[in-house]
């Protein structure tokens, strides 16, 4: 199924191995939680997000891991869940963390919102005043309920420094009171409230999920990297990407077809 390792000195037989054991493990497993990214990772990314749907057959495979019922799906993703609704085609909602983690969508509509400062939320208003400025530059923005997500893909790579040098001095000049990092992502840079995460939601649903579990986390680009450390030695972190980056997950898959091999692999590592 594979063809990297997540450690550049492995080996393929090495990452074959740790696929064989992490599936010998989920086979008896009365726990299993499969935790996913989207962009990037269930998706390629597009210029306009709003047309980046999944891979062909990825949703009908987790259509039958969700089906199969002995696995708790969860879908974690920077995007504001109300924008990832509408993307994904499955005939039931699985748990969704939006927003980095801030955001915590049931599949039976319970919505959490960790709130944010006052401040804060002054600091992202003065932030998307920017838009205009940005615009010039090629840049467009995504506004979401922590965060102010500021997207240059396609645009020349010229424009990009200067998108960056533009964000970085007006984002110093926010202050620290303002409680916002910033954040680089596959295709832009992130103004986001401090304080949520990706690990956040990966430790919680493990937490919940119990010591038993047995558990992945599938991300692809920087802003995975908590979840990957959150995960180490609980479960099993997968890189899926294109192409191979410095990682702290434990393999890499490249997309769609080694993801698809994945996920049928977690279809038929059925109880025995």
């Amino acid at each position: 199924m594979g063809v990297g390792l997540a450690s550049q000195s492995a080996t393929l037989s090495n990452q074959e191995a740790l696929l064989e054991h992490f599936f010998a493990r989920l086979k008896p497993a009365k726990t299993r939680v499969l935790l996913l990214d989207y962009d990037g990772t269930l998706a390629p990314f597009r210029t306009d997000t709003r047309k980046a749907v999944p891979y062909p057959g990825v949703c009908e495979l987790i259509d039958q891991i969700m089906e199969n019922g002995t696995t708790r799906v969860v879908i974690i993703s920077g995007r504001w869940t109300r924008d990832l609704i509408p993307l994904l085609n499955l005939k039931q909602l699985p748990e969704l963390w939006g927003t980095h983690g801030r955001e915590r969508l049931w599949p039976e509509g319970r919505y959490e919102f960790a709130e944010i400062s006052r401040e804060t939320a002054r600091a992202l208003m003065k932030a998307d005043a920017w838009e205009s400025e940005l615009a010039l530059l090629g840049a467009r923005i995504e506004r979401k309920p922590a965060s102010l997500a500021i997207h240059w893909r396609g645009v020349p790579g010229n424009r990009i420094e200067r998108i960056c040098d533009f964000v970085e001095i007006h984002w110093q000049r926010l202050g620290r009171g303002s409680g916002l990092e910033l954040r680089q992502f596959s295709g832009g840079v992130e103004l986001l409230a401090a304080g949520c995460t990706k690990a956040v939601a990966v430790d919680t649903i493990l937490d919940e999920a119990g010591a038993d579990a047995v558990a992945a986390y599938l991300g692809d680009d920087q802003t995975d990297e908590d979840a990957f450390d959150a995960i180490k030695g609980r479960g099993m972190g997968v890189l899926v990407s294109d192409t191979f980056r410095r990682t702290t997950a434990d393999i890499w898959l490249r997309p769609p077809q080694e993801l698809r091999n994945f996920l049928r692999d977690w279809i038929n590592a059925r109880h025995t």
